[in-house]
């Protein structure tokens, strides 16, 4: 019988390939929100729709010399998560009781989002200091697991 990916592993491979299209020139972020085994949403890191984008024009923050995880309100950007939130409220779709899978652990802003969303779960690969979006988490009663696992390259992937 051949090995399958797990469940958690497949989606976490997901929420990468989604940050492929992030345009944010600091962090490539994907988020990818998850019901019964499916996707209801997807999200990354980037400019609104229509406006330039940080790779056409450059980055505010990075001009300004603003440290990662200082003065969010100062990026053209918005965050994965945000972009997933956004995502299902257009198309209709409800993401309360949903599983987030996030290349990176979201900060205060999108922790705050996401617990008012309804988001139960949460799983991500890369750590981000932000202490108050960890205890706002704990307060509302949303799990939140890192997981260890290699992403999968395309490259990597077996081609027919």
């Amino acid at each position: 019988m051949q090995n399958r990916l797990p469940w958690p592993d497949y989606f976490m491979n997901i929420t990468y390939m989604v940050s492929e299209r992030s345009t944010c020139s600091r962090r490539k972020v994907g988020a990818v929100a998850v019901k019964d085994k499916r996707i209801l949403a997807t999200g990354y890191n980037g400019a609104p729709a229509g406006t330039p984008h940080c790779l056409e024009i450059g980055c505010l923050r990075q001009q300004l010399g603003i440290p990662s995880g200082q003065r969010h309100e100062i990026c053209r950007g918005l965050h994965a998560e945000q972009n997933v939130i956004v995502q299902a409220a257009v198309h209709g779709v409800s993401i309360a009781g949903a599983e987030l899978y996030c290349t990176t652990h979201p900060c205060v802003q999108c922790a705050k989002m996401l617990i008012n969303c309804g988001i139960r779960h949460i799983f991500f690969h890369q750590d981000y200091p932000d202490d108050l979006a960890a205890q706002m988490f704990r307060e509302a009663g949303v799990s939140v697991e890192r997981l260890s696992f290699s992403p999968m390259r395309i490259k990597d992937a077996p081609h027919d």
